[in-house]
């Protein structure tokens, strides 16, 4: 049997924001939550799945040549809250950020491109850019009285350069998930 790898497309974060984002972890320490490691945060932008080699390499190729088509562009960050909103119990903490016409278009070519040559279950919900920061440990955050759950709902206004996607791979590990760039291209045009 071939082995099969998880693999998703992402925007990684410069140092400086992801420092400025794991900063939360101290402001909410009491909450039930397990934090995701600073060096792990990103935006995804389309998850794929257990994939196989050769699929992996069309991956590769088919992100890189979308990427020669988009243009580096900004991000806004502009909230830190529980997610999926309406959700109760929360099923994380996340940083919300603004949707853009680049973003946007750059998920749907992505999307577009990768359905042609590789099998995954394209997310049908609306794109909204988030960054996870914690999980909620769901069990212990319901022995919390509704009354007594602390808010987590702070405007905030981060701005990065998108100047690269990446292809990554997700590998379980003991301590939780271990991220590797499998292949880093640019935004070109």
């Amino acid at each position: 049997m071939e082995k099969r790898h998880r693999v998703f497309i992402a925007i990684n974060l410069p140092e400086e924001i992801k420092k400025e984002l794991s900063k939360y972890e101290k402001k909410w320490s009491g909450l039930p939550v397990k934090w995701i490691p600073k060096d792990n945060l990103h935006i995804t932008l389309e998850f794929l799945g257990d994939l196989t080699d050769i699929e992996i390499g069309d991956t590769c190729q088919i992100v890189n040549e979308i990427a020669k088509n988009h243009s580096p562009f900004t991000i806004n960050l502009h909230k830190v809250l529980y997610g999926p909103l309406a959700k109760y119990p929360p099923k994380m903490i996340w940083v919300e950020g603004e949707k853009s016409e680049e973003l946007t278009a750059l998920k749907n070519d992505l999307q577009k491109g990768l359905l042609e040559k590789v099998r995954f279950k394209p997310d049908e919900k609306l794109f909204s850019p988030h960054i996870t920061l914690a999980r909620v440990l769901e069990w212990e955050f319901k022995k919390i009285d509704p009354e007594e759950v602390p808010e987590v709902n702070e405007d905030i206004n981060l701005t990065f350069s998108a100047e690269s996607i990446e292809v990554m791979e997700s590998e379980m590990k003991k301590g939780g998930p271990r991220y590797t760039v499998l292949e880093s291209h640019n935004l070109e045009i």
